[in-house]
This record gives structure tokens, sequence and C-alpha cells, in this order.
């Protein structure tokens, strides 16, 4: 496909995300996206080189409305098409997801930690961690520290499938699913290897809205 048809099939495809989907199922997606950075993969992921592209990847804030009470952030870009060279509407977008964090208030931890998550999937996806797979759904991931960078009990993130934004999203480019990441504890994270994500997460009074400061379920048992 010549150059300039395939920059419009593809820009579509973006636009198409952000201004049809995101704005009908988040509303007001804030001022702008904040974007990935060249110091979150050399730094943080001590990676020596780095595609351009990525740094087209980011977040977007969307403050509570009328359809929820929490503020959502979500990524952008993991369902870009990137190497296709033609649009395949009955094929999975780029990496066929987008990822989600809700949380009871504007929190820039949040923010960061989902920046992280799809920096750390981008790297999985062109195979800088040798022998891994992709983050898919019901996934475990230790942050080694408290979600919030303080205080919390909350030092896991469990990747599910988000409840309230199931369904297939289409794409002139494919298709792709919100897949959305909950902070848990130690021995929530325990008990998810042992009795499923699933079971986990019908333990979780807020469901998969992250709330730092919250106690674990499985004390409470």
């Amino acid at each position: 496909m010549a150059g300039q048809i395939w920059q419009e099939w593809f820009e579509n495809a973006w636009a198409w995300r952000e201004e049809k989907i995101y704005r009908r199922l988040f509303g007001d997606l804030g001022s702008g996206i904040y974007p990935l950075d060249s110091d979150l993969f050399t730094g943080q992921f001590r990676q020596t080189s780095i595609d351009p592209r990525w740094l087209a990847y980011g977040i977007y804030e969307s403050k509570p409305n009328d359809l929820r009470a929490t503020w959502l952030y979500v990524s952008s870009g993991l369902s870009n098409a990137w190497e296709a060279d033609s649009p395949k509407p009955d094929e999975a977008s780029g990496l066929g997801c987008e990822f989600i964090l809700e949380c009871p208030s504007q929190s820039t931890w949040a923010l960061l930690l989902l920046r992280r998550m799809v920096a750390f999937q981008i790297l999985l996806y062109v195979g800088r961690f040798e022998g891994k797979g992709l983050v898919q759904p019901w996934d475990r991931i230790p942050l080694r520290a408290p979600i919030d960078g303080t205080s919390s009990k909350l030092n896991w993130v469990l990747l599910v499938p988000a409840p309230r934004f199931n369904e297939r999203q289409q794409l002139p480019s494919g298709h792709f699913h919100f897949q959305e990441f909950i902070g848990i504890t130690e021995d929530e994270a325990d008990f998810a290897r042992s009795n499923g994500g699933d079971k986990l997460l019908a333990l979780l009074k807020a469901g998969p809205v992250t709330d730092p400061t919250r106690k674990s379920v499985i004390a409470e048992l």
C-alpha cells in the first residue's frame, strides 16, 4: 500500500479510537494525552535503544461524570496497527488491547503506573525480555513497592478483562478489547494464584476500582 494511503487509514483508525470510542465510553479526556518518554525506557527499563514510535503511546485522564464516580486512566496506542500493511477489520488491531486503571481520586501514581505498564507491554511485544510473552488477563505483576509510593498495602496488580467496558471495540484497522489493572495485596495475589483471579475479583467490594487505602479482603475472610 502506498505510503500516503497507509498514513491516511492509520491516522483515521487512531482518531476513531480517541474521538469516537473513548469519548463515548469515558467522556471528557482532559487537557490531552500524557505520552511515554524516552527516560521511561532508558531509565526505568534500562533500554539502550528505543523505537521513536513508542513515544506516540500515552495515557488519557478522564474525570468522574454521570456514567461513573471514578477517575479513569486509559492507554492509547497499544491498538495501533503499526505493522499492518493494510486495514484488517476482522483481525486484532496492533496488540489487540488498551489498558485501563480506575481510582477514587485524581492520582499521579495511577498515571505513572499505567504509563509503566504500557511501556512494559511494548517491550514484551518486541522481545526485549527473552522468554516472556505479553501480559494477559488474569496475570499478576509484582510492584515491589506500595502502589501509591507511600503506605498502601497494595503492592501487586492484577490484569482483568475490563468489567464495565468488556465489549469488543471495532476500529477501521481491526478490533481490540479493554483490559483493566487492579491493585491487590500480597495475600490477595497468593489467593489469586491458588484460586484464580476471577475468584479474587468477585471478592473485591469496589470491583475493578483501585483504592490504595483499602485493606486486604483476604484478611477479612
